[in-house]
């Protein structure tokens, strides 16, 4: 059930690398009610693979209720999260799963436009998925009266200019209207007031991939894998100090360890869940499960082994945050200058527990009073690392609380 980065065309995999021929999907959805394919996503409990694990089939049916004459389909492939490559993978390999999906999802709505958010630095794949796109035109999977339906669907790529705000899907619509981008309040939701005001639904790569197994082989199947919370399998982006990093298809539920052997992983010390915004979890939590209930990730893993210096570790991920904010909320703004003050404090000794502290406390306010997930997810790192190796980081790095802060 697992997949080597070495040679990809020997992918397999419990449910999106099993096999599917381009169009089935479809033409399975077209013989369909759409509410019979909203109850088919509604009975897999397949939720949001981009890391917020929001029940897909909820987004899918308040975009179908609400009353418009557009509504679009958007597909978030800005892969921004450090670590995660997973949607890249899809896209090159298998954008007859991503495609087809949008399709349902567009027939499924009721929206006649689809747009694939592409990240920036995808540029060099721009073409190939565009030459695919016209491929499905010519099947007449796209466009005009699809398969001699009165259904109408086409699909267009944007790309992104690189900002890791955007992969939140409000920064992600105002940039597609060509706006900065910047996160929304939030209500009204994108399912009610989306792309250019109307009803949007925003699916990741993987999720959409996922729908024409579903469709085709019923949320039934698809339920039968992974755990009760956290149906299917999972698309981990393993990366690291491991001897075979790469993608890996795998069902929701198997422990770290597990994951660790199968990519032969060496005196490994750490393993950050979820990318920089995830968190860092130790050798004695490496029986966690990864799903939903334990410890939920978009994909990203990252190995350590024991030559790795934590601090440093936690330094990169700060400074990476500091460049990302956006810079509209003051928690986010400021609070990442002061987390990254924090850990270069460390590092020359200058610092006091109850400095320390007081910066932990400042990223659990940061978790409530951001306004997006970039600033409400940044200090996971800051504190997981801080509290799970603070015998290696302290023990290093003396503090004398005779000093202040």
């Amino acid at each position: 059930m697992s997949t080597s980065a070495v040679n990809p065309k020997k992918r397999t995999g419990p449910v999106i690398f099993s096999e599917y021929n381009s169009g089935d999907g479809i033409k399975k959805a077209f013989s369909l009610k759409r509410e019979d394919i909203l109850f088919e996503l509604k009975e897999s409990k397949l939720k949001g693979r981009g890391g917020a694990g929001f029940p897909t089939s909820s987004k899918w049916m308040l975009t179908a209720a609400a009353s418009s004459d557009k509504k679009f389909l958007i597909c978030n492939a800005d892969e921004g999260e450090p670590g995660t490559f997973k949607d890249r993978v899809l896209l090159q390999e298998y954008p007859e799963l991503v495609f087809d999906g949008m399709v349902i999802g567009g027939y499924t709505i009721g929206a006649k436009y689809g747009i694939v958010y592409l990240r920036g630095e995808y540029e060099y794949i721009y073409e190939s998925l565009q030459f695919y796109l016209q491929s499905m035109r010519k099947r007449n999977f796209l466009g005009n009266n699809i398969l001699g339906s009165n259904f109408s669907f086409d699909i267009k790529i944007h790309l992104g200019a690189g900002a890791y705000v955007c992969g939140e899907e409000t920064a992600l619509i105002e940039s597609l209207e060509g706006e900065r981008g910047e996160p929304r309040n939030r209500p009204p939701y994108p399912v009610n007031t989306g792309y250019m005001g109307y009803p949007t639904v925003v699916n990741n790569v993987e999720t959409l991939a996922a729908v024409p197994h579903i469709v085709c082989k019923s949320g039934k199947w698809f339920k039968k894998f992974g755990t009760d919370k956290s149906t299917g399998s999972k698309l981990f982006s393993v990366s690291g100090d491991c001897n075979k990093p790469g993608v890996y298809e795998l069902p929701w539920g198997i422990t770290i360890r597990e994951l660790l052997n199968i990519v032969e992983a060496e005196n490994t010390k750490a393993v950050q869940v979820g990318g920089a915004s995830g968190i860092c979890i130790p050798k004695s939590g490496f029986d966690r499960k990864l799903g939903y209930e334990d410890a939920a990730t978009g994909g990203s893993v990252i190995v350590f082994n024991e030559k790795r210096n934590m601090l440093q570790v936690l330094k990169n991920f700060m400074e990476f945050f500091v460049e990302e904010s956006c810079g509209q909320c003051t928690p986010c703004r400021i609070g990442n200058v002061k987390l990254l003050e924090g850990v270069e404090k460390i590092e020359k000794g200058n610092y006091t527990f109850s400095y320390i502290n007081t910066l932990k406390e400042l990223g659990n306010t940061m978790k409530v009073a951001s306004k997006c997930g970039l600033g409400q997810s940044s200090p996971n790192s800051f504190i997981s690392i801080l509290e799970n190796f603070k015998d290696e980081i302290f023990k290093s790095n003396g503090a004398n609380n005779d000093r202040v802060g």
